[in-house]
């Protein structure tokens, strides 16, 4: 069933399927925007080459390396440093609703806010796929400004496949928004779709 979620060990024993993982890359921060409004964490996606926001990762195959080998290669070519990510910090396996046969897998890593900075110097200067199948990486601004600024505007772009529910699942699933913030962020962008539509 597409969108079913499923354990990894089942995914793994499904023939016939290809296997596609991704990680949402954050950290914790003390940082203030414009001095005064705590940004909290920093979470990490990315501009990809056909103008959607994803997260970091791609096609793995498991019959050659682990799901989290394939995840860190992936990785290397994309933010272009070496970042290790295990069985721990597998979040879900889903199968995919596009296209047909595809499992989807998703990690989170969390690192300190030195990593964070040094993943995103390396995105730019080394990674092999910056500025062709990635355009650069994106902090989600996780705080709401006034008329919908911040994150329900964040959350009014386009998304690549399940992208955008797996930011807002992790991020409830991570206590790093509440869900009374994620649903007043969801409605907010909601209503902001709907207004630039007509």
């Amino acid at each position: 069933m597409a969108g079913q979620e499923i354990s990894k060990d089942e995914s793994l024993s499904l023939k016939g399927y290809r296997h596609a993982c991704h990680v949402m890359i954050y950290a914790d921060t003390d940082a203030k925007l414009f001095g005064k409004i705590p940004i909290k964490h920093i979470v990490l996606m990315q501009m990809r080459f056909d103008g959607f926001l994803g997260f970091p990762g791609g096609i793995v195959n498991p019959g050659e390396e682990s799901l989290e080998a394939g995840l860190s290669r992936e990785l290397w070519e994309e933010i272009g440093m070496a970042l290790k990510v295990g069985p721990e910090d597998h979040c879900s396996s889903r199968l995919a609703l596009s296209p047909p046969d595809l499992v989807t897998h998703f990690y989170t890593k969390k690192l300190r806010e030195e990593e964070v900075r040094e993943v995103e110097r390396a995105a730019v200067s080394s990674a092999a796929d910056h500025g062709l199948e990635v355009m650069g990486m994106v902090r989600v601004p996780l705080y709401c400004l006034k008329k919908g600024g911040g994150f329900p505007s964040f959350l009014s772009n386009s998304f690549i496949d399940s992208a955008r529910s797996q930011l807002l699942a992790t991020l409830r699933v991570l206590g790093l928004l509440s869900q009374e913030e994620l649903e007043a962020a969801v409605a907010t962008a909601k209503m902001m779709r709907q207004s630039t539509a007509h």
